[in-house]
Formats: structure tokens, C-alpha cells, sequence
């Protein structure tokens, strides 16, 4: 595949993320209506802060991102927007998973990041679309 180069006022780049993080004590609650609605806000805050999901794939207790981002913006940034926000959406929409979880923290408090280069981008959209069925 080709790399997908992108063009900004004061750069060209193509910069891609694999991220992953997990639930808090590993709870399986990302299923259902739950996993619906985190994909739908992930997608959201994508739009809002300027960002990509190429693909994203849950595995009851863990979620799979592959990203892009322009340079000026951190990766933790995405991690920690992409975080904090669903976590507290997920807590207002679904009030029960609180009764799985403590202290109404939905995540664990760190994650896996690695950069993509250009020649794996089609081995990890295939890696995260596959997650749910490794799950099942």
C-alpha cells in the first residue's frame, strides 16, 4: 500500500497510531449498546480534535484504535482526550457499569501506543478488524 501522505500549510506527513487501553480491572462491559455508543463519541472527538480513526475494534475488556494526526498534535493528547471523554459519557448514558467498576474511573490508567509506518498500515486495519473474533 502506498503511504497516504498529508498535506498542511507547513508540512506533508504521514504519521499513525495503534493505540490500546483497556477497562479498569479488565471488566467486560464494552458489548452491546456500550460498545455502540463509544465508537459512535470516539468518532465524534475524532472530528472535533482533528484527528483520524481509520479503524477501531472492542474486546469486552479493551479497545483498538489505528489513528492518524497531524504532527502538531500528541499522542497522548488523543489518548487523553479520547479517554477522558468517554469514560465520563459512558458513566452518564449507562449509570450500571458503575456497579462493576469503583470510583467511577471506566479506564485503566495507562495504554499501548506504537508507531505505524507506511508498510504495516494494512496489516493493523486487519489486526484491530479482527479483535472481535479472536474475542468470541
Amino acid at each position: 500500500m502506498k503511504s497516504k501522505l498529508t498535506k498542511a500549510r507547513t508540512c506533508v506527513y504521514n504519521i499513525n497510531y495503534h493505540i490500546v487501553w483497556t477497562v479498569k480491572y479488565r471488566r467486560k462491559i464494552l458489548i452491546g449498546d456500550v460498545e455502540q455508543y463509544l465508537k459512535d463519541e470516539l468518532q465524534k472527538i475524532a472530528e472535533e480534535k482533528d484527528f483520524i480513526i481509520h479503524a477501531m475494534e472492542c474486546d469486552k475488556d479493551h479497545i483498538h484504535l489505528f489513528v492518524s494526526a497531524h504532527p502538531k498534535i500528541a499522542p497522548s493528547y488523543i489518548v487523553k482526550m479520547c479517554k477522558g471523554i468517554t469514560g465520563r459519557k459512558l458513566f452518564l448514558q449507562f449509570p450500571d457499569i458503575s456497579k462493576k467498576l469503583w470510583k467511577n474511573t471506566l479506564w485503566n490508567s495507562s495504554f499501548y501506543i506504537e508507531t505505524i509506518g507506511s508498510t504495516n498500515e494494512e496489516n493493523i486495519k486487519r489486526y484491530i478488524e479482527n479483535q472481535k473474533m479472536k474475542g468470541e
